[in-house]
């Protein structure tokens, strides 16, 4: 789970989706007939903003030196700290059978296969794998069918001594076994698998995956056998960085870079890092993002790549001296812009006896939302596109994907209003006045939660703005509601990434609160505080406090404001970004919050754990897995384990897609926008930058030739 910016999901559930979206993907939709219907899964909404260039303009030799967020704590993908930082060195020095593509479909991985199909349904599924005959580890041997048993054995969950963070799709093998000769592999399944294509991704050595004590501590540290373009040569950290090396038993095409470093640095350094020319690439935030991209040089053709359209900043003509510093000093770099294989949602805690507990109410919450605006607020000043996710399993361009959100309806106040009457929700209703320590109507309030202090514009009846004064509930909380700065215009006006919050005009004849732009119809009068059984409908709305969690904070001011219209108030609560998802999302103390998912390319299998129907465990307690809202329905249990179990892709789709709407008519969770990707890259490095859906291509990345573009020479160390 990622809840700003670029990050991860700790625990177990950090590996199984994290991986997957970097690892993995489904097979592509077959080509449609003129006279069928459009495909659902559209394209992408962002491409791959990589600077390509062919092989033979890239120097050999250099070091690219690529922050990331941490030096992991293992190296084994499939145990449950595992991180992103695992992933992407995976990626560069293991096999994986598939790669995605840039639509986030898998493509079959050359290097190591040469094919890979069903070869029989009945009695049983059997895959068999052709594997590239020079295919080798890094000590020599081949790779072959006794890599694949091991991975299986350690992964199958019958042998409780792996410490394996998940077991989907291993657990579904029978037995695997050499086929015809040393490079065929068949994988005979007890019971059938779409997904089998996310098996193997990566493939470790069965010298790691033989034993327990190989697999749960012999690749924490290192890795003796590799087989990618890269190994890995050193872990340092001391000095926070790992370095990978050229494979020289690479047998694919040799690798441009001799050495990629890389440095975990917090994010809220890699500017001057950048500055001081100890990066080479870093993913940046959106405030450093528009310092580096003043120093970029202005393309003659801003269509003519996803980087041409420029981050919305100031006019480049009239720089201040801090920009005409930052011009000097990131001058080389650019920024290269995508939407991450991740998406931003609300959530929205049915567990409990909370109001929230009622569809109708969370039905309500997510007919009150105007994505479309959340969409803009944070995409549209980086110059990305602001179209809403309307799918919880998969992004557009994705083979699954479709836009379901009709299954719970668009923005409407009326209807919200009306489900919230139904549901007994009174206007102006009776409040029992709340005694020292009583927490309100939602759920238990973390009494260690930092309560940020809002103010309230006076009202008066002329079109005027006078002066704020305070407003904080009895113990302190800020209430989102109270603050009358106008949704409206806050909703159309570019996000304050700095947290800066700005005030807005009123309407001339317009409702308290009800600010917009000149022209805008403002509601004929204010939406009064519900109640129900002498409690005001107030829903406690959990934030994360860190520096760079300030997107999150302005969404949930919008969302806060959009809620005040149909009568709901959201008491915002910030929290330290250590115990955000473990002491509130995972652990229930909340009623709203925002956090992120990766797409991943197999939602049959991946998916299922995040929306799948909560159920006592053993000892009383509520086995949630990754489902964090706790809203869940046996139909979509069922459809799952349908859409996993059949081989027709088509019909796997189509049963992805009714779970999906079932999901949104469940309204446990609102998909709000796609994730900004924002990478800063030296101008003449190559195939390397904001990777969008697609797998890095590792042996393809470098600095292009002296001359090649009149850029700087390649980094050296």
């Amino acid at each position: 789970m990622s809840h700003d910016g670029v990050g991860t999901r700790p625990g177990r559930g950090s590996v199984m989706r994290a991986a997957a979206f970097l690892t993995a993907g489904v097979l592509a939709l077959p080509v449609l007939s003129g006279c069928s219907d459009p495909d659902p899964a559209g394209k992408p909404l962002a491409g791959q903003d990589i600077a390509p260039a062919a092989r033979a303009r890239i120097a050999d030799g250099g070091t690219l030196r690529w922050a990331v967020d941490s030096v992991p704590e293992t190296l084994n993908t499939f145990q449950s700290d595992a991180d992103t930082t695992t992933s992407r060195i995976a990626q560069a020095t293991l096999p994986s059978m598939y790669r995605l593509d840039e639509s986030g479909r898998p493509e079959r991985n050359e290097a190591y296969l040469e094919s890979a199909r069903v070869v029989e349904t009945e009695p049983k599924q059997v895959v068999l794998y052709k594997l590239d005959q020079q295919a080798v580890w890094s000590d020599g041997r081949e790779i072959g069918a006794a890599d694949f048993a091991a991975q299986w054995r350690a992964l199958s969950g019958k042998d409780s001594a792996y410490w394996t963070a998940r077991n989907a799709g291993y657990d579904r093998i029978q037995k695997i076994e050499r086929g015809d000769n040393d490079l065929e592999v068949r994988v005979t399944f007890a019971r059938s698998y779409a997904d089998w294509q996310s098996l193997f991704s990566p493939l470790y050595p069965k010298e790691v995956m033989g034993t327990p004590d190989s697999f749960n501590d012999g690749a924490r540290r290192k890795l003796k056998v590799s087989a990618g373009p890269f190994t890995v040569r050193k872990i340092d950290r001391k000095g926070d960085e790992i370095r990978l090396t050229r494979n020289p038993r690479w047998w694919g095409e040799p690798a441009k870079l001799n050495e990629i470093v890389l440095r975990a640095v917090p994010r809220d350094e890699r500017a001057a890092e950048l500055a001081a020319g100890r990066l080479d690439l870093a993913d940046v935030d959106p405030a450093a993002a528009r310092r580096i991209a003043i120093a970029a040089p202005r393309p003659k053709n801003p269509s003519a790549s996803p980087s041409g359209t420029p981050l919305m900043g100031p006019d480049l003509r009239k720089l201040t001296p801090v920009q005409r510093k930052d011009k000097e000093r990131f001058h080389g770099f650019e920024v290269r812009k995508s939407l991450e294989p991740a998406y931003t949602q609300l959530a929205l805690n049915g567990g409990g006896d909370g109001p929230l507990a009622d569809e109708r109410v969370r039905r309500a919450v997510a007919r009150a939302l105007d994505r479309e605006k959340i969409a803009e607020t944070v995409l549209r000043p980086l110059g990305l596109p602001t179209e809403p996710v309307g799918s919880h399993l998969a992004l557009s361009g994705q083979a699954a994907y479709a836009d379901n959100s009709g299954a719970v309806g668009g923005q409407d106040t009326a209807e919200a209003q009306a489900l919230l009457a139904d549901a007994g929700w009174v206007p102006g209703g009776p409040v029992k006045k709340k005694k020292k320590g009583e927490k309100a109507a939602g759920s238990e309030a973390d009494k260690t939660g930092k309560k940020e202090e809002g103010k309230e514009k006076e009202k008066g009846s002329e079109a005027k703005t006078d002066k704020k004064t305070d407003k904080k509930s009895d113990d302190g909380t800020y209430i989102v509601g109270e603050d009358n700065k106008g949704a409206d215009e806050q909703d159309s006006r570019p996000l304050a990434q700095d947290g800066k919050q700005y005030g807005g005009k009123q309407l001339s004849g317009g409702a308290p609160g009800a600010y917009a732009p000149q022209g805008t119809a403002a509601p004929a009068a204010a939406t009064r505080q519900l109640a129900k059984d002498g409690k005001a409908l107030t829903l406690r709305f959990v934030v994360p406090d860190g520096e760079g969690s300030g997107t999150l904070r302005t969404v949930a001011d919008r969302i806060g404001h959009m809620l005040k219209r149909v009568g709901i108030r959201t008491e915002i609560t910030k929290v330290s970004d250590e115990s955000y998802f473990k002491d509130h999302i995972a652990s229930g103390q909340y009623d709203l919050a925002l956090y992120s998912w990766p797409a991943s390319a197999f939602p049959a299998t991946d998916a299922r754990p995040i929306y799948a129907k909560p159920v006592p465990a053993a000892d009383g307690s509520l086995n949630v897995e990754q489902n964090y809202t706790r809203v869940g329905t046996d139909q979509v249990d069922q459809l799952f384990e349908q859409a996993v179990s059949t081989l027709d892709e088509s019909e796997s789709r189509s049963l992805i897609r009714k779970a999906d709407s079932r999901i949104w008519a469940a309204a446990g969770s609102i998909p709000l926008y796609q994730r900004p990707q924002l990478t800063a890259a030296r101008t003449n490095l190559a195939n390397a930058g904001a990777f969008g859906f697609g797998t890095p291509v590792f042996e393809d990345m470098g600095f292009l030739k002296k001359g090649a573009a009149g850029q700087p020479a390649p980094s050296a160390s």
